[in-house]
């Protein structure tokens, strides 16, 4: 007995100015389901997900749902088909309750609010499905991962059947992601179907029943999760074989390249935003950061690169202090960074490759000419990094905006690499990217580490932070809860310690 088909996407095109994003994609969704969307950057997974929640309208093609055609011309009319979209960045009013945030914008709210009554048949619903939370709460007092429970309960309340959900565990700790995938998987069991955007391939083998891979706009396979390895799905969605897998080879020396000794900071809003940090990071080592999102990774950045002032402690590189010196003096003592913003604070969008190269090396004799930079050597050696990283690029004179967010790395990576630190700070390198940009920028990393740079690594992804990183910090709250050799770590350790438990288990304060 077939399994009925909640929603059918049929030959669905979406052409913008110069490029094919979807081409005659076929997709569907069987009620009970879990069905996982995989592809690299680009290859219009965001689009088909916009198409069917009535963002975009495709050119081509028929969206049925429960058989019939529909036209959905905006969220709205996706909504009132029973499809419900909880995107990565949470749709949330601070200042409102939980309760308030569910029932906003509903078609069958009422002019007068009985509070009482709402979040009595609001709590049924989170009951039914396992999504504890307090409705009465402001949204503001929240953590992230209460808050994408929110956004899951606004989209039942409004009696989605058919729910997608883009990149869901970007945000969460192991235990919160695994929490998610129960519910998830109650929400199938009740006949709901749920699409599922995840670039983590780790996460299709424990959720997923069905998987679609697309590559460059075509749908190339859907297949039962029981016919697939990561291996094969790493080949559907490149094109090519990937190796997973680290070239550590050399341990790291017993020489400090950067010490922290009780350093303390604030945020943007004047409160604490790291409090008696305490680490070191050796040559030729890869210290891992691990923590959600928000819990000190951005302040912990910016200290190291004297982009944040110290209040409190001591930052020493190669054992000099350099506490209170200004950003371009902690450079010049061998400092490099890769933000988080790549085009924005890393890269300044609408100038070309060759001048995004030398922001860090024009006032170097090698560079001048006179009182102007020597544009024959500029770029000449231009060329040669664009050669050296295998950046793919239109022109050395086209505006780096127009580039691929791999390609964007890898330009930003050659910059700082190339001006040969002592230190790296690589803040995120991989977010956004897919999995075949995502394997060059580790290759980089590990090459560099063989050759005797310490790198801090802050990542949110506990995957690339365990295959790269020698020793795991980790962030809760602005405090440095735990330190472990990677080899030693476990996964639900790290969990708890990103949660705020102490190596004792005791909550950090």
């Amino acid at each position: 007995m077939s399994v009925p088909l909640l929603v059918e996407m049929v030959n669905i095109t979406k052409k913008f100015p110069g490029v094919v994003a979807n081409d005659q994609v076929n997709f569907n969704v069987r009620e009970g389901e879990i069905h996982v969307l995989l592809g690299e950057n680009g290859s219009g997974k965001s689009t088909l997900m916009s198409v069917l929640s009535g963002l975009y309208r495709p050119d081509e093609g028929d969206i049925l749902v429960g058989g019939i055609k529909y036209n959905l011309r905006s969220p709205r009319d996706a909504i009132k088909a029973g499809i419900g979209m909880v995107h990565q960045h949470f749709k949330l009013i601070d200042s409102f309750s939980v309760a308030e945030n569910v029932i906003l914008g509903g078609d069958g709210t009422p002019m007068i609010l009985n509070k009482k009554d709402i979040e009595n048949n609001l709590a049924q619903l989170s009951e039914r499905y396992g999504l504890r939370i307090n409705l009465s709460a402001m949204v503001w007092q929240l953590s992230v991962g209460e808050k994408q429970r929110v956004e899951i309960i606004k989209m039942l309340y409004r009696g989605s059947q058919v729910l997608v959900l883009d990149e869901p565990t970007a945000v969460l700790t192991p235990q919160e992601a695994e929490e998610l995938f129960d519910n998830l998987r109650q929400m199938a069991a009740a006949g709901r179907g749920i699409v599922v955007i995840t670039h983590k391939l780790n996460e299709v083998m424990a959720i997923a029943d069905r998987v679609t891979v697309l590559r460059r706009g075509k749908a190339v396979a859907t297949l039962e999760k029981q016919e697939v390895n990561q291996r094969d799905l790493a080949w559907l969605m490149v094109g090519q074989d990937v190796v997973f897998q680290s070239r550590k080879k050399n341990p790291p020396d017993s020489a400090k390249v950067l010490e922290l000794k009780q350093v303390n900071c604030l945020s943007d809003l004047g409160l604490a935003g790291l409090t008696d940090i305490d680490f070191s990071v050796y040559k030729g080592e890869i210290f891992g950061i691990a923590g959600v999102a928000g819990n000190g990774q951005r302040e912990l950045a910016e200290v190291v690169a004297g982009l944040r002032a110290v209040n409190g402690g001591q930052l020493l590189i190669n054992g000099t202090d350099v506490t209170g010196l200004s950003p371009r003096r902690i450079m010049d003592r061998g400092v490099a960074l890769v933000p988080e913003d790549r085009l924005g604070t890393g890269l300044i969008p609408n100038l070309d490759a060759v001048d995004n190269l030398i922001l860090k090396d024009y006032r170097r004799d090698l560079l001048r000419r006179g009182p102007f930079v020597n544009r024959r050597v500029a770029r000449s050696n231009a060329q040669q990094m664009v050669d050296r990283f295998e950046v793919s690029l239109r022109s050395l004179d086209a505006p780096v905006k127009l580039m691929s967010g791999g390609n964007l790395q890898r330009l930003l990576l050659a910059r700082e690499i190339t001006s040969q630190p002592h230190l790296l700070i690589a803040v995120y390198p991989v977010r956004g990217l897919d999995i075949k940009a995502t394997k060059a920028v580790h290759d980089l990393l590990l090459e560099q580490r063989e050759q005797g740079m310490a790198i801090l690594l802050i990542s949110e992804d506990l995957e690339e932070i365990f295959k790269l990183s020698d020793r795991i910090g980790v962030l809760c709250g602005g405090r440095l809860t735990g330190i472990l050799p990677a080899e030693a770590a476990d996964i639900e350790e790290i969990g708890l310690l990103m949660m705020g438990s102490d190596r004792t288990g005791e909550t950090a304060s």
